[in-house]
């Protein structure tokens, strides 16, 4: 037993239609307000776990969050990109990392309103975070026209292969973000890239980001493979768990 007094159910998510299951959300114990506000390697994120996406917020991600906060430290990074940010963790933890320009993307209002919200609840100064409401394909184009780079890029999109039927259409998709992210990434940059796709493997996914830098003509190394935190298990009968993958790229000076 966890000794939790309330546990609100959300199976709501639309992978439930496929195994022929109902969409259920609600208390299953106590009840009161969804709106809670929640400690992070000692940051504050406010959320709404009857809302959005999941449970409000990317659990799943906790690890690979410190892990970006520390490389951003390290590098010295102060320029950073945050793609499909959500409610702004990443960013969050760029600004932890001593980055002085986060810019956050996502094509969710509410997310982004969530996102700037959470810097302030943070105590960083809003003049160090910019948000764009716009879609991350097009903004990356624009940046690379307009000759911008940054010391760091987030890549974290939604599913975009929930089975392996999906795999080829999704494997364009994410050889392009990731290719347009390369060329926008400066030399000794850092580039955290995602895959939450079930249809994904960790071996194609590799492949995938390897073609994205040989088209960009950029080389880089894979500095760390990361994965859901330790609360996301993977069982011995569902290999299937093991669903987010990530890659951690600095590219070569």
């Amino acid at each position: 037993m966890t000794g939790a007094q309330r546990l609100y159910e959300r199976s709501d998510a639309n992978a439930r239609g496929l195994e022929g299951l109902p969409e259920v959300t609600g208390w299953l114990r106590g009840d009161g307000p969804t709106e809670i506000t929640i400690a992070e390697h000692g940051w504050k994120f406010a959320l709404d776990i009857a809302g959005g996406h999941k449970t409000g917020f990317y659990l799943d991600q906790r690890d690979s969050r410190a892990r970006f906060a520390d490389w951003v430290a390290r590098l010295g990074a102060q320029r950073v990109l945050n793609c499909y940010c959500y409610t702004g963790g990443f960013g969050v933890a760029a600004l932890a990392g001593g980055a002085t320009e986060v810019t956050s993307i996502d094509s969710s209002g509410p997310a982004l309103e969530r996102a700037r919200a959470n810097v302030a609840l943070n105590g960083f100064d809003a003049g160090r975070a910019a948000f764009l409401d716009a879609d991350v394909n097009a903004s990356l184009r624009r940046f690379i026209e307009e000759g911008r780079t940054f010391d760091a890029i987030v890549l974290d999109p939604p599913k975009l292969a929930p089975t392996v039927a999906h795999a080829e259409k999704a494997a364009r998709a994410y050889k392009d973000i990731n290719r347009l992210a390369l060329k926008l990434l400066a030399p000794g940059g850092a580039l955290f890239t995602f895959s939450c796709s079930g249809g994904i493997s960790a071996d194609l996914f590799h492949k995938i980001v390897a073609s994205a830098g040989t088209d960009s003509g950029v080389d880089g190394y894979i500095a760390e493979r990361l994965g859901a935190a330790a609360d996301h298990p993977m069982t011995l009968a569902f290999p299937e768990g093991e669903y987010l993958k990530g890659l951690v790229v600095i590219r070569k000076d």
